[in-house]
């Protein structure tokens, strides 16, 4: 079985302001417990969540073993006040506070650095990302910082000229990744960074009347011609499924994500094997490297 390679442990598939209001005023044990226990009974053994602001996934990685569940976490995703992030985590206005928030998560002995670059795809269309993105060089000094503390960054980023610019300084896994163009794909190729797709955050979607179908059709089959060309470029990419986002479940998630990868890459006879190697690029990689 594979690894969840990008999770939210904190959020339930299904209403996003619930999930987080049940740990405001502290973090409901019962409630990781339970999705644990899905994890458990699907056979995930590994998973890398993407943090949050109340706790809930530093306090996860306390009580996972219980479960034989490896579980990296970075404690709380980081993004710049004013961009997209809030929902996830914490916000600086300068590098020094930035950089403060990085060695918090050292204290808090968090696995990796989480950080959050652009907005995310826009539904409304086929071919957008909501809000701002970073631009190019606090993109490199947030990696940089980061590396500097022995940690590997995680980085949500969509959009090609943002996702090349993540790329060429050198971060170490991209998660989602919309929108990459020609050029980005060819870099990401040459680079040891790991593309995490998340696609069923896409695909689930079909069919549930929240968004115009021919959208996320549009969407799914965008998606599905870029992971085609990753891997005919061999890129390296993993399994992760945005476990906890809207319609994609805790521990039957990532099965979705991994039966997706299938039929879009039917044609593959390695498949499993090399999502297992990127799956084990990131094991090893996102943990913390010194203290």
């Amino acid at each position: 079985m594979f690894g969840e390679c990008h999770g939210h442990i904190i959020m339930d598939g299904r209403n996003y302001k619930q999930a987080v209001a049940i740990h405001k005023d502290g973090v409901k044990e019962g409630d990781i417990r339970r999705k644990l226990a899905l994890y458990q009974k699907a056979g995930v053994t590994f998973l890398r969540d993407g943090g949050d602001a109340l706790g809930v996934s530093e306090y996860t990685k306390r009580i996972a073993p219980e479960y034989g569940i490896d579980y990296r976490t970075p404690i709380y995703a980081i993004h710049k006040n004013g961009h997209y992030g809030g929902i996830v985590g914490l916000g600086f206005d300068t590098m020094k506070e930035y950089r403060h928030l990085v060695e918090t998560v050292r204290q808090k002995k968090g696995d990796f650095i989480k950080v959050m670059f652009s907005g995310i795809m826009d539904f409304a269309s086929d071919g957008g990302v909501t809000g701002t993105p970073l631009d190019r060089a606090e993109i490199r000094e947030m990696i940089h910082i980061a590396h500097e503390e022995g940690f590997a960054v995680m980085a949500h980023v969509n959009g090609a000229r943002t996702v090349q610019d993540a790329i060429e300084a050198g971060v170490d896994s991209i998660e989602h990744g919309n929108f990459m163009d020609e050029e980005c794909l060819q870099a990401l190729a040459e680079s040891t960074a790991v593309w995490v797709p998340t696609i069923v955050t896409v695909h689930n979607l079909y069919g549930c009347g929240r968004f115009d179908d021919g959208v996320i059709e549009r969407l799914r089959n965008l998606q599905a011609s870029k992971i085609r060309e990753a891997f005919a470029e061999n890129a390296i990419v993993a399994l992760g499924s945005d476990a906890g986002a809207y319609l994609v479940p805790h521990g039957q998630g990532i099965w979705d994500e991994y039966h997706v990868f299938q039929r879009i890459l039917q044609n593959t006879a390695d498949l499993d094997s090399r999502l297992k190697r990127a799956e084990e690029e990131i094991q090893a990689r996102f943990q913390r490297t010194s203290d």
